[in-house]
């Protein structure tokens, strides 16, 4: 059986090194600014082992919320657009980027004892559609294939 933590805490980790912006799991992390994502973990399913395998595969979805918020520094100032796009890429970028040389992950995902079978984008929701907005967001559902290794 694969645990959810360990991955719920590596894709995390992951985002935050390749964007350079912080993550928080659920909430706002402790660390943000201006410009932060927020993981959630969503739906889960479990299969795919022969009845003598202990051993069952995990497909979690996770939600990507890229925010951009106003700048505490200028009263009545709102999100940008521009950069909730730019983190939104990022993100996929992160989650879905291939070498086209090898065809493996840019960004490899390390989980002991697991082997990721294949990623992907479950749905993407978009973003706000009110640039005025003093927070604008955008929503990503990413899906991982994980077995154990």
């Amino acid at each position: 059986m694969i645990d959810r933590q360990p991955v719920s805490k590596a894709l995390a980790a992951l985002l935050a090194t390749a964007s350079g912006r912080p993550v928080g799991r659920g909430k706002k992390p402790a660390s943000a600014g201006q410009h932060y994502y927020v993981l959630y973990a969503l739906d889960t399913t479990i299969g795919g082992s022969p009845l003598a395998d202990l051993g069952e595969d995990l497909s979690p979805v996770y939600q990507v919320t890229s925010v951009s918020g106003p700048d505490p520094a200028r009263p009545g100032s709102t999100g940008d657009p521009d950069q909730v796009e730019w983190m939104a890429d990022k993100a996929r970028q992160t989650f879905l980027g291939r070498d086209p040389g090898t065809g493996l992950w840019l960004h490899p995902l390390t989980l002991p004892g697991i082997s990721v079978m294949g990623r992907s984008l479950d749905i993407e929701a978009g973003g706000t559609n009110d640039p005025t907005d003093g927070i604008i967001s955008y929503v990503q559902r990413f899906r991982f294939d994980l077995t154990p290794a």
